[in-house]
């Protein structure tokens, strides 16, 4: 059949999408200890900024619903020229409150955007999804390789408040996008008719399964969002220049590219378990070393495991023998960003009380509990 052909100019159109999306959505972390000096805010607050963006994910599933009825290219196509445009103002802001509006648009598009988009690919990955998932997560990642090298060079240029000069970057994508995608075919003959009742069945037969999925998460989100969000913080901290600081996050995230990028096309070929096995250890001992040694060439080595399970999960969601892709994405969604908005909020927290180096460790320790959630996970997927 036709549809189990890869379609790589598709994929790779997509991929294009989240690279421009994705781009503007890193950008809060490098300017961060910024804000935290321009507002005068707590880690506990810049915490909760990173959490009312993740806010919108709540309503993952009704948003999923949505999409199963309206045409979802569409939510890829306009979402980065909104998250462009909030994110880009966010220098402006000179109070808390404006920021948290803006950073809660910024959310909505997220969430719309991240939606549909690996059903889409999916689509055009045919019998290959795993590579075509590593493909949509490289391109998230590189985005957060070049977004926070992006923002500080435009900081340096021209201040927090000029970053709106790179607005007109997300709205040329989406109208490249626009002219890429109008003829996408989202109609394929790649889901059966729904029936009554559809979504409390699936739920019922795959609660289990998203029970563990949040397990996995719940213990990898600590160190993710304390390398991925306070990194830049921590540095500094230190003493470290803000591109010294830019410079590490964007080491982080180039090899959560390779990651991301070997990874699901390793996980069609030794299977979903043992990459998930081999990333969850990997991220442990590898977070350790750079905790004890503070190099930041370790950083490297963490992105390259850490993010590798990206691919794999979403590739698992879409291995599930369901008519509804889009909902069971949606669910894997709103666990994903639920689950780690409340573990981000709980390292601002713990970051507050006994310093962001503690906090470290503590998270790495928490993130042991990956590796047998990653076996467990084994009993629901290939």
């Amino acid at each position: 059949m036709n549809n189990k052909k890869f379609k790589k100019p598709e994929v790779l159109t997509i991929s294009f999408a989240h690279l421009a999306h994705d781009i503007y959505s890193s950008f809060l972390a490098p300017i961060l200890p910024l804000l935290i000096e321009k507002l005068n805010m707590s880690l506990s607050m810049s915490a909760f900024l990173e959490v009312l963006r993740r806010i919108p994910s709540l309503f993952n599933p009704l948003l999923g619903l949505m999409a199963e009825k309206i045409g979802i290219k569409y939510f890829v196509i306009l979402t980065p020229a909104i998250t462009a445009i909030s994110m880009s103002l966010t220098g402006f802001s000179s109070s808390i409150f404006m920021l948290f509006i803006l950073l809660f648009i910024s959310g909505i598009s997220s969430a719309l955007f991240h939606i549909p988009s690996p059903v889409m690919i999916k689509e055009a990955s045919g019998e290959k999804i795993g590579a075509g998932m590593s493909f949509f997560m490289v391109g998230g990642e590189s985005a957060r390789t070049l977004g926070p090298l992006l923002v500080t060079a435009a900081i340096s240029q021209w201040g927090l408040e000029g970053i709106y000069k790179l607005m007109p970057f997300g709205i040329v994508a989406s109208i490249i996008l626009y002219i890429k995608l109008k003829d996408f075919d989202t109609n394929r003959p790649i889901q059966k008719p729904k029936e009554k009742g559809d979504t409390k069945k699936l739920l019922k037969k795959y609660y289990p399964f998203f029970i563990v999925i949040g397990a996995f998460i719940l213990f990898q989100s600590g160190m993710k969002s304390a390398l991925t969000l306070y990194l830049p913080v921590y540095l500094t901290n230190q003493g470290e220049s803000l591109w010294y600081a830019g410079i590490s996050l964007s080491i982080l995230q180039f090899f959560g590219v390779l990651g991301t990028f070997f990874s699901g096309n390793l996980s069609d070929k030794i299977g979903r378990k043992n990459m998930l096995v081999v990333s969850s250890i990997g991220s442990v001992l590898t977070m350790s070393l750079f905790i004890y040694t503070g190099s930041m060439y370790l950083l490297g080595f963490v992105g390259l495991f850490l993010f590798a399970s990206g691919p794999v999960l979403m590739a698992s969601i879409q291995d599930t023998n369901t008519h509804m892709p889009t909902f069971m994405n949606s669910m894997y969604m709103s666990i994903n960003f639920g689950v780690s908005s409340i573990i981000i909020f709980g390292v601002g927290v713990l970051g507050d009380s006994i310093g962001l180096e503690s906090t470290y460790v503590a998270c790495n320790i928490l993130a042991i509990g990956c590796i047998p959630a990653a076996f467990l996970i084994t009993k629901f997927i290939k």
